[in-house]
């Protein structure tokens, strides 16, 4: 019997199935292409937005993604994999140095190279002391964080938001607030998870509107969004953590005093501070961690997808001092824990990093960018909003300014005349454009997709 699941959330549905989606591959794919996505499809199992593929790639490099036609792709996703560019010289000649070298670390040994990882990292993180457990991918590592949490404090549930994502592991899952990741026929997840309505001046949950000029409007409002954190806080007294992104994806920025509130509020009812920075760390924002931007520290924080330059799969949960609480259990204890090769093209990552001055890079470039996008709202009355931070931008499509209807499909096709114009990105909850360059961007580069967009945007009106 086929489950009967609950319709996904607005702007969750299956992007990968509309008619948009089949008429962009009719004009764009090749036959050669063609069978090779058929043959994708007979062997994968079939799941909501990976499946059936857009289209196949036979080189990636720099900042750009190149299909098996020839087709060449500026990437502003990613996966937010690629903050060094695909295929990095450094990071592949570091990689096929350390095969040379050595390959594997079994679990009971360790190595040179995983130890300078670790030390490397705990000496980034936003407190004194840290320390590492290296996962191989972001959920485990999120999920490594969990279990941290739960030890230290002796309790096991946990705030997080709505919309959110923090993997697909089933304790990822639960945290997370989408529903295509933790609805239907999956269910039901680990217990104590505790979800409120996540920070979204733009369109706040708790009813208030953000003035013309995009602010939001504390005077009224008053933290709103920080206080349901503190209620339940207060409410539950038994919480161990508040896992969250310090900047969402989608993307919204937390208003001004959020966090500093929510901190507060942690340490007043004895939860820890869990900072999701798989996407937002190593630089995305314009500094190393999303939360320098609030000057807020947490306890956990946690990296992955660009940690291994693109190319090798490596997350950590990175701990302030005080919480070594894992001695007598095996709270990550992955095969590929100490594995030297994913090491090393992290270490590498974080060389080019600090060498190439990407951090600074993404903040320049960021800020020249949304400078230019702010102006869009007079240019084009489909653009509702306009947010971001560093290399990490969003632009919400709607029918109206006044309703704030989303334009669905209007970002649907903006986002094919975008592909056949060589930039590829992701739209978000259905009707933003949301842009995650490489750090590795230039202003030229980011000249070149900005005016792809504005041609898009003005072929539908506006």
């Amino acid at each position: 019997m086929t489950p009967k699941n609950p319709p996904p959330a607005p702007g969750e549905g299956d992007v990968n199935t509309t008619s948009r989606r089949a008429e962009w591959q009719a004009r764009a794919i090749d036959v050669p292409t063609r069978a090779l996505l058929d043959r994708d499809a007979a062997v994968f199992l079939r799941q909501a937005v990976s499946t059936p593929c857009l289209d196949a790639i036979a080189k990636a490099e720099g900042i750009w993604i190149e299909d098996t036609a020839g087709r060449r792709y500026m990437d502003f996703h990613g996966n937010n994999v690629h903050h060094v560019g695909y295929a990095h010289p450094r990071v592949i000649a570091a990689i096929k140095r350390q095969l040379d070298e050595l390959s594997f670390a079994p679990r009971r040994f360790t190595c040179e190279t995983s130890v300078r990882l670790a030390e490397a990292l705990a000496a980034r993180a936003p407190f004194p002391g840290g320390k590492v457990l290296f996962t191989t991918g972001g959920s485990d590592a999120i999920e490594v964080a969990l279990k941290v949490a739960r030890a230290a404090t002796g309790r096991f549930k946990t705030i997080s938001f709505w919309d959110a994502f923090h993997g697909a592991g089933f304790g990822a899952s639960a945290l997370g607030g989408e529903s295509l990741f933790r609805s239907g026929p999956i269910g039901p997840l680990p217990t104590g998870a505790e979800h409120v309505a996540p920070f979204a001046c733009y369109r706040c949950a708790y009813g208030y509107r953000t003035g013309p000029d995009g602010a939001p409007p504390l005077e009224t409002c008053a933290l709103a969004c920080a206080k349901m954190v503190r209620y339940v806080l207060e409410r539950e007294r038994d919480v161990a953590a508040v896992v969250a992104e310090p900047a969402r994806a989608v993307p919204y920025l937390a208003p001004p005093g959020f966090w500093r509130a929510v901190r507060e509020a942690c340490d007043e009812f004895g939860a820890l501070l869990v900072f999701d920075e798989i996407p937002t760390g190593l630089g995305k924002t314009g500094r190393f961690f999303a939360a320098e931007h609030d000057g807020i520290v947490p306890d956990i924080v946690v990296v992955g997808k660009a940690l291994g330059g693109g190319v090798l799969p490596i997350a950590a949960a990175v701990c302030r001092d005080g919480l070594d609480v894992a001695g007598d259990y095996a709270f990550g204890h992955y095969t590929h824990e100490k594995n030297p090769v994913t090491a090393r093209a992290a270490l590498e990552t974080l060389a080019i990093i600090d060498d190439e001055d990407l951090v600074a890079n993404a903040a320049r470039v960021g800020a020249r960018a949304l400078e230019r996008m702010r102006e869009w709202p007079a240019r084009f009355p489909l653009v509702g909003d306009v947010r971001g931070r560093g290399l990490l931008m969003g632009v919400e499509l709607v029918r109206d300014r006044g309703t704030r209807e989303p334009a669905h499909e209007v970002a649907e096709r903006i986002l094919y005349r975008a592909l056949d114009r060589g930039l590829s990105f992701k739209t978000s909850m259905g009707n933003v454009l949301t842009l995650t360059p490489p750090l590795v961007t230039t202003a030229e580069d980011m000249d070149r997709a900005l005016a792809i967009l504005e041609e898009c945007l003005a072929a539908e009106g506006g």
